[in-house]
């Protein structure tokens, strides 16, 4: 049902827009300026098509509307989501997004670094993690 009230409306959508552009201009317009129109509601189908594609815009955009609505409505109803044909993702990846909303542990890392005289080489002789002060904190965020 869903499908065949989208195609009606795509038609009617696309009936609506010529119908539109078939019609004159009521006022001066643009047509006017280049020479052409004046006075006259002639169309390129003759003298009365004024009336008729009048009729035919009022029906049609009755129809749009009646479509859209019949569309919001269907698609209310509806148990599919436009996400279920994606792929959740992988293990590996969700591990390395960070949770929303849960403010993460700070932590640093303390080492200890001896420092040869002779060669000016550091070696590191103790690595702490652990978590961070308040005062690290506000050296890490700035």
């Amino acid at each position: 049902m869903y499908i065949f009230v989208l195609v009606i409306h795509i038609i009617v959508s696309l009936i609506l827009v010529a119908v539109i552009l078939l019609q004159t201009g009521k006022g001066g317009g643009l047509a006017e300026t280049f020479g052409g129109g004046g006075s006259s509601q002639t169309t390129i189908f003759g003298q009365k098509a004024g009336a008729f594609l009048t009729k035919a815009t009022e029906v049609s955009a009755v129809l749009f509307l009646c479509t859209s609505l019949s569309l919001a409505y269907l698609s209310s109803k509806r148990q599919k989501s436009i996400m279920d044909g994606v792929q959740a993702m992988p293990a590996a990846q969700e591990a390395q997004v960070p949770a929303q909303g849960k403010p993460q542990p700070r932590t640093v890392t303390v080492k200890e670094v001896k420092i040869d005289p002779d060669t000016g080489k550091e070696t590191v002789t103790r690595e702490e993690t652990r978590p961070a002060t308040a005062e690290e904190m506000q050296k890490i965020s700035s």
